[in-house]
Formats: structure tokens, sequence, C-alpha cells
């Protein structure tokens, strides 16, 4: 499965590297470039990025299923041992 960004995001991704690069680097990079780089990020560390979140939510979840028995317990046979009940006979 290829990991690929929305046009908004990709846009926003590639003016961010961009900006990394025009403020942290000696030389900026242009937009083709920056294009390139991003696509190399996602194929190449995207894999681990997506693979860890899909782990974090698995685990995530398994706990939350795990509880769940917890969170929506209700007793059983309660009629009898309600207030007045005990005792009457026909």
């Amino acid at each position: 499965m290829s990991i690929e960004l929305s046009k908004e995001g990709h846009n926003q991704a590639v003016a961010s590297i961009e900006r990394y690069f025009r403020e942290n680097m000696d030389e900026p990079i242009g937009n083709v470039v920056a294009g390139g780089l991003l696509k190399f990020f996602l194929e190449e560390i995207g894999p681990s990025i997506y693979n860890k979140a899909v782990s974090d939510a698995q685990e995530r979840l398994q706990a939350r299923v795990a509880e769940l028995d917890i969170d929506v317990h209700e007793d059983e046979f309660l009629y009898w041992r309600k207030p007045g009940r005990a005792g009457k006979s026909r």
C-alpha cells in the first residue's frame, strides 16, 4: 500500500520542506526538488511511521475491548434482591 497525501497536504508538505531548507540549510531548494524529497520520504520512511501508527491503534483498541465487559456489565437476576421483595410468598 502506498502512502499518499491529499493535494493540499502535498502542497503544504512541499512548502514546509522548502521553508526548512531556506531557514536551516546553506542553500534553498526549489519546488520540484522539495517534491522529490517528499516522495522519497513517503516511500522510504512513511511505511515505518504508518506501521507504528497502526500498531499503536491496535494496542489502544485491544485495551478498550479488554475493558468492554467492565464498561457494559450488568448484574443478573436482581429482581428478587430488590427492597420489599424478600420474604414475600404467594
